[in-house]
């Protein structure tokens, strides 16, 4: 059992190794909503789960040649982004744990090697949200944008490089018009924007320049 399915209940555990041994066995649509369950309320486990997910989504294809989990996975997605904004509204730490998910499975979930497209405009959109003068306002939602930026940024340019621009865009007005914001928002922007630029890597100098102050 992998250790990073702990948090889920003992009889979802259980559903997920038989997912992975005979998917056939198990309820896939009951399991993929438990996984998007718990995500939604522990940042831990969804920064991981698109792995997860991956594993079942493999299983599934490979043993039974269906794409039950994988396809309700993806509509309990779009049901959870159409409700995004009532969920940040509600509760912004819940939203960040769907930000991240989505990204997660973006990240981990490919078809013949391709991020889903589906997932695409959803993943920009959410990264737009994150990068609106209200949201900048936040560091835990600002901090979710650039870890996710860091973590499926290059994939996701890839994908729509004009939209890329745009966001970047909006950081930098961020930085440079928004006079609000705390200094540790304008580090985690000024340093994504250097790492976007650097076509996304950061040289080691710039590394323990930014990382020696956030750790300060």
């Amino acid at each position: 059992m992998d250790s990073a399915w702990t948090p889920l209940d003992v009889v979802t555990q259980t559903m997920f190794q038989k997912a992975l041994d005979d998917p056939k066995s198990v309820d896939l649509e009951k399991l993929s909503n438990a996984v998007v369950d718990q995500s939604l309320k522990d940042i831990s486990f969804c920064k991981d789960a698109g792995r997860m997910c991956y594993a079942v989504v493999q299983a599934e294809a490979q043993k039974a040649a269906t794409t039950v989990f994988r396809r309700n996975l993806l509509t309990r997605l779009q049901q959870e982004f159409t409700a995004r904004e009532e969920t940040r509204n509600c509760l912004v730490q819940k939203w960040v744990c769907l930000v991240t998910f989505i990204c997660s499975i973006f990240d981990y979930i490919k078809v013949n090697n391709v991020p889903l497209v589906a997932l695409v405009d959803p993943v920009y959109d959410c990264l737009y949200r994150l990068a609106q003068p209200d949201a900048l306002m936040n560091e835990e939602e600002v901090d979710c944008l650039v870890v996710q930026l860091h973590r499926v940024g290059e994939q996701l340019e890839h994908t729509n490089s004009q939209r890329m621009n745009q966001l970047f865009n909006l950081l930098r007005d961020g930085f440079l018009l928004q006079e609000d914001l705390s200094s540790m928002t304008r580090l985690l922007l000024l340093e994504i924007l250097e790492f976007r630029a650097s076509g996304w890597t950061l040289t080691e100098t710039a590394h323990k320049y930014y990382y020696s102050e956030v750790d300060d």
